[in-house]
């Protein structure tokens, strides 16, 4: 996929918007004695980390996109040590090793697609910014040494449309499914909405409320607290695009 080669390349970008059709997956690759652990998290809260596939130790391929490597076809990487974030890199076959194991986990921004054919905006790609994501309050159910809040990525839906919105995303819970929550970020704990954890602040528009889904970005705020030695993730907003249409995840 063109897309992904200019990735390779070096091209740094956010990948929302890209490659419409097409399901974006989050990255997080960790040592094969904490794969466990990371396998029981994602079983355990599969609206923030639906699973996708899980590769073997040392593999850089996945049959998501067999034509892929993991190490290079992302546009920017997130580096952990201890669960300290050290580095962001746009390629990491200098750090790869043969005891690790790589996570694809369902993206929100592959039901965005779905959002725009239905006439529903998304506020996000209309502005040409990365969506804004908020750790909450909400405490993820633990998994062995693996523990962290929920993260929520928000989109900002004309009233009228929100349960529109519902209904498209419900079809979609490989790629997260419904919003968790509608309105009020305070109830998530989210003091300000112009100050994501991560990603960029969205605009609103007459009219819009804030919707939430549950984020890929989850498993990130899992490593800051559970620090494991080692990690590598997708920085967010910089997905992997894989070969995968969006209709394979959509339920009848």
């Amino acid at each position: 996929m063109s897309v992904r080669l200019a990735y390779r390349e070096g091209l740094v970008e956010p990948t929302s918007g890209r490659a419409p059709g097409y399901t974006q997956a989050n990255l997080v690759v960790l040592p094969r004695e904490w794969a466990f652990d990371m396998l029981l998290f994602g079983q355990r809260n599969p609206q923030p980390v639906p699973l996708l596939d899980v590769t073997d130790p040392g593999s850089y391929q996945t049959a998501l996109a067999e034509d892929a490597d993991l190490r290079t076809d992302l546009p920017l990487y997130r580096v952990w040590e201890n669960g300290e974030l050290v580095a962001e890199v746009p390629d990491v076959r200098d750090l790869w090793r043969d005891d690790l194991v790589s996570f694809l986990i369902g993206c929100s921004f592959s039901f965005e697609s779905a959002l725009i054919d239905a006439g529903v905006p998304v506020r996000n790609i209309d502005q040409g910014i990365n969506v804004s994501m908020y750790r909450t309050s909400v405490d993820c159910r633990p998994a062995g040494r693996l523990s962290g809040p929920l993260v929520v990525s928000m989109r900002p839906i004309p009233a009228a449309l929100v349960p529109l919105a519902v209904q498209v995303t419900a079809r979609m819970p490989k790629v997260h499914g419904a919003p968790v929550h509608v309105g009020s970020p305070e109830s998530l704990g989210i003091p300000d909405l112009a100050t994501p954890d991560f990603g960029d602040p969205v605009s609103f528009e007459p009219g819009d409320i804030p919707v939430f889904w549950a984020c890929g970005v989850t498993p990130q705020a899992a490593l800051m607290a559970s620090r494991p030695p080692f990690a590598l993730t997708h920085a967010p907003g910089h997905m992997f695009i894989t070969n995968t249409p969006n209709t394979t995840y959509h339920l009848p």
